[in-house]
């Protein structure tokens, strides 16, 4: 989506002409093939995804706006796909990353995650295998979140965090997990929490895995 592109329930049809031209449009359709993208080989459309459907019910001129952006893109980068291989060894690499409060409807904020496997992105629940030799890097821009992760202790500012949210620090005391340090700028997750500059998009995608097929083949 669009860098600085905002949306929200207020855009809606404001009246019955608009609401009646809005339901002529295919809108739901829209978003189911931008989702069809996203499973397969688009995981970096999740946070497009998420800002859009939320409308489905009742879509505005501006919701579409954003939705056949998102079609040209697609259309536009039709020849793009994901690749897993580059590297050795088969490695498994997680990144994570959040906003504060990016709704403008409710104020609820947007966090999201992306695994690599072998140099391609996808986005998926993580599954712990008790048998893997070497913690799974799970990167993240946030220090507070890091050291949450990594101290057991219970800090007074922290205690309305409740306790089922504290499973990533048994799954960093078994060893499964390994919480990393990483600038914001190389964080894979960030396009899953916001809008991004054409320059931070485009090596984003790239570090996630999508190839041109002119340039790959």
């Amino acid at each position: 989506m669009l860098h600085g592109i905002s949306l929200s329930k207020a855009q809606s049809p404001s009246t019955q002409e608009e609401r009646g031209r809005m339901n002529k449009i295919p809108y739901a359709s829209a978003i189911g093939s931008i989702m069809y993208a996203m499973l397969c080989t688009r995981p970096y459309f999740s946070y497009a995804l998420s800002m859009t459907s939320r409308y489905n019910s009742d879509p505005g001129e501006r919701h579409w706006i954003a939705v056949k952006n998102i079609l040209k893109y697609l259309r536009r980068t039709k020849e793009m796909f994901l690749v897993c291989g580059g590297e050795e060894e088969l490695v498994v690499r997680g990144y994570t990353d959040a906003s504060f409060q990016s709704d403008k409807d409710d104020s609820r904020s947007q966090s999201g995650y992306v695994f690599c496997l072998n140099g391609g992105a996808f986005v998926t629940e993580l599954a712990v295998v008790p048998s893997i030799a070497d913690p799974v890097e799970l990167y993240c821009d946030n220090n507070g979140a890091i050291a949450q992760a990594k101290e057991p202790r219970s800090h007074q500012r922290s205690k309305h965090i409740l306790r089922h949210f504290h499973l990533i620090r048994e799954i960093v005391d078994r060893g499964d997990m390994k919480i990393c340090r990483i600038p914001t700028d190389e964080n894979l997750a960030d396009p899953l929490t916001k809008p991004l500059i054409q320059r931070k998009h485009e090596a984003h995608t790239r570090s996630l895995g999508i190839r041109d097929m002119p340039d790959w083949l």
